[in-house]
């Protein structure tokens, strides 16, 4: 009884200041009512811009065969990315747009797309991919020192299992190249432990196989005088 009567003193007490600071309370409720609806705009308008974007993106993908050049392409995955900045279909149609310019063979143009990618959007969903596109750039140009580095940088930066066994095989294969096969061997076995039954993990067990040293020939004593 007592705890209820202490609870109605309470209660009245409230009420009258209420009473006494109606101005501010409907004040400070307007400023909460605007904060509210701000946030909610917000968050409205940033899945509006989500489903705008996947909308362009979509047209893009679809219309690419009707495109005369590779460049129309390319300018029209620009344009989304342009318009979309920030969304997960800009991201991507940046990243699109790099491997557009990668399979045309302008691969200078395609590094810098996936760096632009990586500059822009620094720890995107498809940070790995745009990396190991950064390295892919590199090696198609003669660039294998540059490129080695940057596959180094996908291998120690980014958790991607793909991106990072992908980036293994082509360490492996230019390690071969230079005659360092011990270290080649190793990403080739690597590799083919993450993936096993698959085209890469078969490829990369075959090619550590092939770099195993050969077993010297046993040793025997002559009994020529």
């Amino acid at each position: 009884m007592q705890a209820q009567d202490t609870a109605t003193a309470y209660f009245f007490k409230l009420w009258s200041w209420v009473e006494t600071n109606i101005k501010q309370v409907l004040m400070g409720l307007g400023v909460v009512v605007v904060a509210i609806a701000l946030v909610s705009y917000y968050f409205w308008r940033q899945n509006q811009l989500e489903i705008d974007a996947g909308h362009a993106l979509t047209q893009v993908v679809v219309s690419s065969p009707g495109y005369s050049e590779a460049s129309q392409v390319i300018d029209a995955y620009s344009k989304v990315a342009a318009d979309y900045p920030g969304t997960q279909s800009g991201q991507r149609a940046l990243l699109l747009g790099a491997t557009a310019l990668f399979e045309g063979g302008k691969y200078p143009e395609a590094q810098a797309q996936f760096q632009k990618y990586l500059d822009t959007c620094p720890g995107g969903a498809f940070s790995a991919s745009a990396a190991l596109g950064v390295a892919t750039s590199l090696e198609a140009q003669g660039k294998t020192d540059l490129a080695a580095g940057a596959y180094q940088r996908v291998v120690t930066g980014f958790s991607d299992p793909n991106a990072v066994d992908t980036a293994k095989f082509a360490l492996a294969k230019i390690d071969e190249q230079n005659g360092k096969l011990p270290e080649a061997e190793k990403f080739f076995q690597d590799v083919a432990r993450n993936n096993p039954n698959t085209p890469l993990g078969s490829e990369a067990a075959f090619r550590a196989f092939q770099l195993k040293p050969k077993s010297p020939a046993p040793f025997t004593l002559s009994t020529k005088p």
